[in-house]
This record gives C-alpha cells, structure tokens and sequence, in this order.
C-alpha cells in the first residue's frame, strides 16, 4: 500500500542503495530554498602572516549579494579570528533577544598543538565558514549593520576603533539590569528549555569524551600496526619459501594501516568538530535563556513596586509598558530560534551520522577485501 503524508505527498518507500542516497533524498527538501537565497558568503583561502610582533592566519571572505543595503553585487576581504570575534560580541549587543551562532575555541582545538599546522586551519577555516553561513541564513541576523561591515570594509580596524558611534543607525543595544531582581520562576515552555539544553549538553559531553577515547585508542593501534607489518616483510627475506604469503600479510597489514588512518582523520576532522559546535551552541542558547530570565524579573520587580505605589491612577507607567514588551520580544525570539536550531540541528546530526556510518562501512569493507 503507497504510503502519504499528511499534506497528501506520496513517500518512497523503496530501500536506498546506501545510507549517502538516502541522505541526499532527505536532504532534497532542504534545498529548496537555495534559489530563494539573496546572500551567499564563503570562508577560505588561509594565509600566515609573520610580523615583528606576532604571527596569525588571515581568512578570505567572499560575499556575493543582491540586497539593496550592499553597494556592489560581491566583495572580498581578509579577516583574522579576532575579527570573527569582534563581529560576534557587536551582534550580541545589538541582537540580544537572538541565539548568536558560536565561534570554534581560539586556542583550544583537542589533539593539535601546533595552531599554524595545516590540520588546525583547515578545521578552524570551515567552522568560521560555518558561523558565517548561520549568520547568513538568519532572517534577522543578517541584516545586521556590524555584519554588513564585517563582510565589506577593507580596513576593518577603523570601524573597531570607532566602536558603536558610527553603527548607531540601529539605535542602542537593550540594556538589562542585573542586580537586585531575582525571577521566581521560569515559564515552563522556557523551563522545559532549559532542562533540554542541561541534558543535551552533558549527552554531548560524554559522546565527545567517548569519541576522543576511540581516536586516541585508534592511533595506538595504527602505531602498532605499522611496526608490526614490516617484521612480516624482514622474515619474508629470510624464509624464501614463505616469503609470499609473508609479504601478503605485510601488505595486508599496511592496506589495515590506510584505512584506519583514514577513518581517524574522518572522526577527528568531521565528527569531533560537529560535537564541539553544538556543545558550546547549548552554551549560548543558556546565556539568551539567562538574559530572558532578567528581563522578565525586571518586569516583576516593576510591577511590584507599581502595585505598592498605586493610588486611584490604574494606567500602567510607560517603562513597565517597555518592560512588558521586552519580555515579550524575548519570547517570541527565542522561541523562533530554538525551532531554527532544532531544525539545524536535525539535519546536521542526521548528515553527520550517516556519513559516519558509511565511513566505518568503507572502512570494514576495505579491511575485509584486503
């Protein structure tokens, strides 16, 4: 029997060739949306800089555009990560109420020491391609005046310099007062929230040390492989009449050494990146959480005192008013994020995970050839 959902599309039902296919049927839906697209920016292109006082990586960030608020239809300048840096702190402050996508650690990247080596850049280059895309692909976000800068002036240091007095077409960022309210509870949408982020972030937590253990184990046993293999070839020169079937369980073992090779580099390049962007992506959806949670304790707090105050005059003072609808825009932000992020989220782990799965199949099938 066909099968349909409830919008009355049919749904293939057929089994894919591989879990790949079958990605890119899911993946179908997903890009539909791409002609739609006005705003396409793009991280690559490193290059070290060595300098008296220092030395630091550069990245070239292309923009191609037809919105009306950009003067030329592309643009392309070098940034460094404190730039990146930079452009996500204005966000914040102009964007409160907004998730701002994550940075990847500046010093810290588990497994590598040297930040200059070729493996660092590579992975540092395509999570800040990665933040750029998220910011990109927001509704909001990416109309952000600081990200317009970011992406089209040459000599960025001025607008840093010059800080907020130049960017004030947006009006100043909300500012929360901190001390002195205390929430008494959370809406439950919002605590509910809440609890997921704590929960998905010790899950990560333990996937990502789990993860590293498998890595590390792996790379212990690539380097027994590989000393053990030539000694199959030295005793093949020594035993003529064995030396073929030695040489093929040399041979056999180093083809073992390529592939498990590969599959680490696979775990450490594309797995272990993925885990650590979500980890610290629960961390910044709990810092907009916390900022909600003032809000709506300032506007306790107001309300409160009004209700002390209040003598024969029933209208509300505007700046309880104000509050009222700051908390309100704080809902309905957050509220629209995190279904962005779900969403997100979904289609990264779902890519994620099978391409996982046919890496490790690839693997067996390569071992079980050989």
């Amino acid at each position: 029997q066909d099968l349909s959902l409830p919008n009355g599309t049919p749904v293939d039902t057929s089994s894919p060739a591989s879990s790949s296919s079958l990605l890119n049927r899911l993946q179908l839906d997903d890009d539909l949306d791409v002609e739609t697209r006005d705003l396409f920016v793009t991280v690559d292109d490193p290059k070290k800089h060595v300098c008296t006082m220092e030395t630091y990586i550069t990245y070239r960030v292309t923009t191609k555009t037809t919105r009306a608020e950009f003067d030329l239809p592309e643009y392309s300048v070098r940034r460094r990560y404190q730039d990146f840096d930079w452009l996500r702190n204005k966000l914040e402050e102009s964007q409160p109420t907004h998730l701002i996508p994550p940075l990847p650690e500046k010093f810290v990247v588990k497994g590598v020491v040297d930040r200059f080596s070729e493996e660092f850049v590579e992975t540092r280059r395509k999570a800040l391609d990665k933040f750029l895309k998220r910011i990109t692909d927001h509704p909001v976000l990416s109309f952000n005046e600081h990200f317009n800068v970011f992406l089209t002036a040459k000599d960025l240091n001025a607008y840093k310099k010059q800080g907020m007095a130049l960017l004030s077409k947006m009006g100043e960022s909300v500012k929360y007062v901190t001390g002195g309210y205390k929430l008494r509870s959370r809406p439950l949408e919002f605590a509910a929230i809440g609890d997921y982020l704590d929960t998905f972030s010790l899950k990560l937590g333990t996937i990502d040390r789990i993860a590293q253990r498998i890595i590390k184990e792996q790379l212990e046993y690539l380097v027994e492989l590989r000393e053990y293999g030539p000694v199959y070839s030295t005793w093949g020169g020594l035993e003529v009449e064995l030396s073929e079937p030695l040489e093929g369980v040399s041979a056999c073992i180093g083809n073992c050494c390529t592939a498990l090779e590969e599959l680490s580099e696979d775990m450490t390049e594309d797995f272990l990146p993925v885990l650590r962007e979500y980890i610290l992506y629960a961390e910044s959806m709990k810092n907009v959480l916390k900022k909600r949670d003032q809000v709506q304790a300032e506007y306790e707090a107001k309300l409160e005192a009004v209700a002390l105050k209040r003598e024969d005059r029933p209208k509300v003072p505007a700046d309880v008013e104000k509050c009222q609808d700051r908390v309100e825009c704080f809902n309905a932000d957050l509220k629209a994020d995190m279904e962005r992020w779900q969403n997100n989220k979904r289609q990264d782990f779902r890519q994620l995970l099978m391409g996982m799965a046919d890496k490790n199949i690839q693997y067996y099938e390569k071992v079980c050839v050989t």
